[in-house]
């Protein structure tokens, strides 16, 4: 029987997320690859994650970075071989790190051969894999039947980058892509889609990986009468019913090896709507987008913070915490403007950014996240204090997300600095694939090494501390009482995390010693704004 109750690596694990391009270069093209992260991997090991995410990692056009699978039981070229991943998930278990892949079920590459079969001829069986509808106007009435060559959309959906969701196909029908033109949606109606699914999970946990992260996973299903999108009434592709019985079905599968995962990126406003993905029989675990796009400000953290264990509690699912990812907007960068919230519908690019504010929060915001219960998700780049990269030129802007909304989402996906003064900073031996800046010469793995004030250390202790302290187990926490605008709560017995989002400085609460702070004391003994601290407390009155 299948239980969110039950033991299992990803209730508490440290996940840190490793986005491929962008990790390491072995070979010298400005690209990285698995060779890179194998030769990286003490990095991790020495940051003390549980488990690593790897972004896709296929045989691709790179028309979405990746997110555009052609073959999803191969590596492509540019990363290296299906010999290298296995070597690496090899190397990772040994080093005591876990390995989750990313599949994208929504849609495929449009150079896939089941798409490619598609365009060949109308009558092909691999076209019922797909969305193909006649148009609309003169020639397709809309309704399926009709010959396709309507000239207008069956539809005036907008997609998930924004602009258009049908493209026409040479013999005149259309077909549906939420994301671009060359990421065919999957009918997921069909049998042959769902069977092909669960051997490609079972193909990768054969070859030992811990775990599988959805790429959205909420989109599977279209209403088959393509109603537009209209107010009050339901969404004709987000979160239709019939999804939950595909991942019930990926849950047997999982069940069927031991201590495996399924982990699910589900942007969804409503809780309730959400924590169904997390059913007993369905996910293990989805991303908390809630906490992601939190305004830094007391009072909206903590009531997120409650909804957030509310609403797993009551499934008997863990919580996610996660401060970044490849998709949003580094939160060195959101913490330093004046507005610190993250949504795709409101683009702050170019906005003014106090990066030292952005850092002092993003400091603290580490020791939030990392003493929460549940898991903890850790972006690459972020255990560096690394900011969005806003400086790219227009023509070295690869993310096709620009092109439809105007946004981009490659400054977060900046290759890392590993060493040197000035870039590539031993990314790679020319140029990469995407500029770094400058300025980044001190935010290398090699200059934060050892320095006790950089964010590279404080992630390492805060992780080490979080393994080796026995509160940080804890199911649960306790808020304590705190003056207005500080955080405080306490796990186990003698643990507290106090979070200062005041203005002011404020006295900590009684203690024997701090474990670990996000920023100096102030005199007196002083927690100053936008500052964490995790403190031995000796015993620690719950709020009543």
């Amino acid at each position: 029987m299948s239980t969110n109750d039950a033991p299992g690596w990803w209730r508490s694990a440290v996940i840190y997320q490793v986005y491929p391009r962008s990790f390491a270069d072995s070979n010298g093209d400005g690209v990285g690859d698995i060779g890179g992260i194998r030769a990286r991997l003490g990095h991790l090991r020495d940051l003390g994650v549980d488990a690593i995410w790897m972004s896709p990692w296929y045989p691709s056009p790179m028309a979405d970075a990746g997110y555009d699978v052609a073959d999803f039981r191969d590596i492509d070229p540019v990363f290296g071989s299906l010999a290298e991943a296995e070597a690496l998930i090899a190397e990772a278990h040994a080093t005591g790190i876990r390995m989750i892949v990313d599949i994208v079920p929504n849609h495929i590459s449009s150079a896939h051969p089941w798409f490619q079969a598609a365009l060949a001829s109308p009558d092909a069986p691999e076209r019922d894999y797909f969305w193909f509808r006649p148009g609309r106007g003169d020639g397709g009435s809309g309704d399926g039947s009709g010959d396709g060559s309507g000239d207008r959309m069956p539809t005036d959906w907008t997609g998930e980058f924004g602009g258009t969701t049908w493209t026409r196909a040479p013999d005149g029908a259309w077909y549906l892509h939420l994301f671009t033109p060359e990421q065919p949606d999957l009918n997921w109606e069909h049998p042959v889609v769902k069977a092909e699914f669960e051997s490609i999970l079972r193909f990768w946990f054969d070859r030992g990986v811990d775990g599988i992260r959805i790429d959205s996973a909420a989109l599977l299903f279209k209403d088959p009468e393509l109603p537009e999108v209209t107010d009050g009434a339901p969404h004709p592709f987000h979160d239709l019913d019939a999804v939950h019985d595909v991942y019930r079905s990926w849950r047997r599968v999982a069940d069927e090896y031991p201590d495996r995962a399924l982990i699910g990126e589900v942007w969804m406003p409503e809780v309730d709507r959400f924590t169904n993905y997390l059913r007993p029989d369905e996910l293990h675990a989805a991303f908390n987008f809630d906490f992601l796009g939190c305004a830094w400000d007391p009072e909206m953290m903590r009531a997120c913070i409650d909804r957030t264990l509310q609403a797993h509690e009551a499934v008997g699912a863990p919580p996610t915490w996660v401060l970044s990812n490849h998709d949003v907007t580094r939160h060195v960068t959101r913490y330093g403007r004046t507005d610190t919230t993250f949504s795709f519908d409101n683009n702050l690019d170019g906005t003014p950014v106090d990066l030292e504010l952005g850092t002092r929060r993003a400091r603290a915001a580490a020791l939030l996240s990392l003493s929460l219960p549940g898991s903890a998700y850790v972006y690459q780049g972020e255990e560096l204090g690394l900011w969005e990269n806003e400086s790219i030129p227009p023509e070295a802007i690869q993310d096709p997300m620009y092109a439809r909304r105007g946004h981009t989402r490659d400054g977060c996906r900046v290759p890392l600095p590993w060493a040197a003064d000035e870039p590539p900073f031993d990314f790679t031996e020319g140029d990469p694939w995407l500029p770094q800046p400058a300025e980044w010469k001190d935010r290398t793995v090699q200059a934060q090494t050892g320095d006790p004030r950089s964010m590279l250390e404080l992630y390492r202790s805060a992780i080490r501390l979080r393994r080796a302290e026995p509160g940080l187990h804890a199911p649960a926490m306790t808020w304590l009482d705190a003056a207005p605008g500080v955080l405080a709560y306490t796990r186990g017995t003698d643990f507290a995390c106090v979070l200062n989002l005041s203005g002011t400085p404020v006295p900590l609460p009684e203690h024997t010693r701090p474990l670990l702070l996000s920023g100096p004391l102030e005199d007196g003994g002083l927690l100053p704004p936008d500052t964490a601290a995790w403190l031995r407390t000796a015993h620690t009155e719950p709020r009543g």
